[in-house]
């Protein structure tokens, strides 16, 4: 992640403190209870990493459901904003990802990461730290932009192509610039399977909520995926 992408999120940081619980349709009504679809419903005695942890929402979220949580986020502020959301019952630390994780080997029986790897360039090595934190046989559940959403809205010529897209966000009346990369399917499934075993992919649709509350978007929701999520199994390191 960039240094300006950093300081977008910490700007971000008060607007998603306040606003976590109905932040985005795409967030509230789309991506947590798909992601949510995919876990246990009781997590007691798991030790998991919410890798990105943002406003602190699936950090809250996995300790109600008995698990004992650390969390990392880039951003400083999102950090902030998460201790004070969990009340310090979870560990949360400023890590950026692209960095080697802080925690021992076989520290974790699960990693969960929503919407946020399309920051990152390159996952090799993130999921190569994955799988070292993970027990053996621990499970990763990640989301992040479906490539052909990306593909669609932003014009791209090559759908193959590995590229950096720059957006604009505008929200409680100020505009952040936000860039990610969009990836191609098969790179996504190739870096992940590098060090996963996939067990299930889900291209989301909406949900009875999403129709309620997000009427208008409905349809569109339940033709074009928006994004990607990927349960998998980690496995030993093949040379």
């Amino acid at each position: 992640m960039t240094h300006s992408l950093k300081d977008a999120f910490d700007k971000l940081a008060r607007i998603y403190e306040r606003q976590v619980e109905q932040d985005s349709p795409y967030n509230t009504d789309y991506e947590r209870p798909a992601m949510l679809s995919m876990l246990p419903d009781k997590l007691e005695g798991l030790a998991i990493l919410d890798a990105g942890c943002s406003a602190g929402w699936y950090t809250k979220t996995l300790l109600e459901k008995g698990a004992a949580v650390t969390a990392i986020d880039i951003s400083p502020e999102m950090v902030k904003a998460a201790t004070r959301r969990t009340a310090g019952a979870a560990r949360i630390i400023c890590h950026d990802l692209n960095q080697t994780l802080p925690f021992e080997a076989h520290s974790f029986d699960m990693i969960v990461s929503s919407l946020t790897l399309h920051y990152c360039k390159d996952w090799f090595p993130i999921f190569k730290e994955f799988s070292r934190v993970l027990k053996p046989k621990g499970l990763l559940l990640f989301s992040t932009h479906h490539p052909f959403m990306d593909f669609k809205l932003f014009n791209c010529e090559n759908y193959f192509e590995e590229v950096l897209l720059h957006d604009t966000w505008k929200k409680a009346g100020t505009s952040f610039e936000v860039s990610f990369y969009r990836k191609p399917l098969e790179k996504i499934i190739t870096e992940t399977s590098r060090f996963f075993v996939i067990d299930e992919l889900s291209e989301p649709r909406g949900t009875d909520s999403f129709k309620k509350n997000h009427p208008e978007n409905y349809e569109y929701i339940m033709t074009n995926p928006h994004f990607l999520i990927i349960k998998a199994t980690s496995r030993k390191f093949a040379d």
